[in-house]
C-alpha cells in the first residue's frame, strides 16, 4: 500500500471538478508527495490508463516521434513526470484541439512548468494546474479544519480551542509532509529518507532541466539554505562558500525552486507606502527536509530557541501554503518588511481582503507582538479582515479590532469561527 493511501488528500475534490470539464489536468509539486497516487486514485473510477516518464522505454519513443505518440494514446490516460518529456507538450496541444473532451489527461510533473514559459503556454486555456504539496498536519489527523476560511474572513471567537503542544510542536516541526518518510520507524531513519532524497532530486532531475558544471555545489548549496529558510534572501550568504559568481548562485536558487525544494516569498508591496523592503524570503519547501539537511532532530530542535524560531515561521507557512490549494478561491502570500524592520511574516491576499499571520515559538504574546501587523491594517485600512499571532498556547485571545492572538494547534484542530 502506498504511505498516502492512509490519508485524505484534501485537494482531490478540485482535481474530480477539474476533470469535468477541462481537457487536461496537470498536478504539479515535488517527488514523492503523493501525486501518481493521487492521480490514480482520481482516475480509477474513469478508467485512465497509466504512463511513466521515469521508464526509459516510454520516454525514448515519445521523444523519438512526439505526434505519433500522443495519437497512440488511449481515450483517458495519467501521463505520470511530464516534465520529463517536454516535446510531447505541442502534440497533446495538438491532440487537444482535434477533440476538446474534458478528462482526457491527467498530467504529473516534478518541476514547476509554469516556470518554462514555452510549456506552460502550449496549453494555456485547455489546461488546470493543481499544486500538490506534502501532507498537511490536517491530513495527517484526518481532519479538514476551517481555519483558512476563518482567518481570511476574520471569523475568530474567544476562548479555549486547543491545548500547548510543547516538545510534540518540535516533533511535528522535525518529520515534515513527505509520506514515505513519514512510513519510517524512527526519527533517524527519517532523516536518512530525507537526505537521500534531496541528494537524487539534485543530480536526477536538475540535469533534466539545465546543465550546469558545479552539480557538486548544490547539494551543499541546498544545505546553507536550509539554515537561511525564513530569512531574507542573502544571495551573498549563499554564494560565499563557492568559487562561483552570485548570478550563478542565483540560478542555482532558482533551479532548485523550480523542482520544489526551495520557495521565494515575494515582498508585499503598496504604492501607498514608499519605506518596504523588496528582498523575498527564503522559504525550504518543507522542514522535515529542512532539519535533516542541519542535523537537526527534535531535541536539539527544541533546545535552540532561535532557529526552532525559524523553522516554526517555515512550518505555519507550508501548512497555510498546503491549506490553500484546497479553496477553490485562490489565494495569494507575501511578506511584509518595511526599513525600520517592522514586519509581518506571511501576508495572505484573497477576492481583495488582506490577512497578516505573525509566527512565534512561545506560550505567550504580548501587545508588542503585533506592532507589524498594525502597520499592515493601518495601510491597507477596510481591505484588513484579520491580523494573529499565532503562538504555542490554548486559546484565542483578542488584541484590539481584527487583531487575535491564535494557538498553532488551530491549523489542523477544529477552529471557533464567530
Amino acid at each position: 500500500m502506498e504511505p498516502t493511501d492512509l490519508y485524505p488528500r484534501f485537494i482531490r475534490p478540485r482535481l474530480v471538478e477539474a476533470l469535468a470539464d477541462a481537457p487536461v489536468v496537470l498536478i504539479h509539486g515535488p517527488r514523492q508527495c503523493g501525486k501518481t497516487t493521487l492521480a490514480r486514485q482520481a482516475g480509477e473510477a474513469a478508467d485512465f490508463a497509466y504512463l511513466s516518464f521515469d521508464d526509459d522505454v516510454q520516454r525514448a519513443a515519445a521523444q523519438t516521434d512526439p505526434v505519433g505518440y500522443v495519437a497512440d494514446l488511449p481515450a483517458r490516460v495519467i501521463l505520470d513526470e511530464i516534465q520529463r518529456v517536454p516535446e510531447l507538450f505541442t502534440a497533446l496541444k495538438a491532440a487537444v484541439d482535434a477533440r476538446r473532451e474534458p478528462g482526457r489527461f491527467i498530467l504529473t510533473g516534478s518541476a514547476n512548468v509554469l516556470l518554462i514559459p514555452r510549456l506552460a503556454d502550449s496549453l494555456a486555456g485547455r489546461m488546470e494546474i493543481l499544486r500538490l504539496h506534502p501532507l498537511a498536519q490536517a491530513e495527517l489527523a484526518g481532519k479538514n479544519p476551517e481555519f483558512l476560511p476563518a482567518l481570511l474572513q476574520g471569523r475568530f471567537k474567544a476562548g479555549i480551542t486547543g491545548q500547548r503542544l510543547g516538545r510534540d510542536l518540535a516533533e511535528r516541526v522535525a518529520a515534515g509532509g513527505y509520506p514515505p518518510a513519514l512510513k519510517r520507524s524512527s526519527a533517524k531513519r527519517r532523516a536518512v529518507w530525507y537526505r537521500d532524497y534531496a541528494e537524487t532530486l539534485v543530480q536526477r532531475d536538475i540535469r533534466d532541466l539545465a546543465r550546469i558544471s558545479q552539480m557538486g555545489a548544490l547539494p551543499r548549496l541546498l544545505t546553507l539554505a536550509a539554515g537561511q529558510t525564513a530569512r531574507l534572501l542573502n544571495v551573498s550568504d549563499l554564494a560565499a562558500p563557492f568559487q562561483v559568481t552570485r548570478p550563478t548562485i542565483r540560478e542555482y536558487v532558482t533551479l532548485l525552486s523550480r523542482i520544489f525544494l526551495l520557495e521565494e516569498l515575494p515582498p508585499w508591496h503598496s504604492n501607498r507606502l514608499s519605506r518596504l523592503i523588496k528582498t523575498p524570503k527564503l522559504h525550504l519547501g518543507d522542514t522535515g527536509l529542512a532539519c535533516a539537511l542541519l542535523g537537526l532532530d527534535a531535541g536539539t530542535l527544541w533546545n535552540d530557541r532561535a532557529v526552532f524560531g525559524q523553522m516554526l515561521e517555515t512550518f505555519v507557512y507550508q501548512e497555510l501554503r498546503r491549506q490553500a490549494g484546497w479553496l477553490d478561491d485562490a489565494v495569494s502570500f507575501s511578506h511584509y518588511r518595511d526599513k525600520d524592520k517592522t514586519e509581518v511574516d506571511i501576508v495572505l491576499e484573497c477576492g481583495g481582503r488582506i490577512a497578516g499571520v505573525e509566527v512565534k515559538a512561545s506560550s505567550t504574546v504580548t501587545g508588542d507582538d503585533f506592532k507589524g501587523l498594525r502597520k499592515l491594517q493601518q495601510a491597507v485600512e477596510n481591505r484588513f479582515v484579520a491580523g494573529i499571532v499565532m503562538y504555542d498556547g490554548e486559546a484565542v485571545v483578542p488584541f484590539g479590532s481584527q487583531l487575535y492572538a491564535v494557538p498553532i494547534c488551530s491549523l489542523w484542530e477544529a477552529t471557533r469561527p464567530s
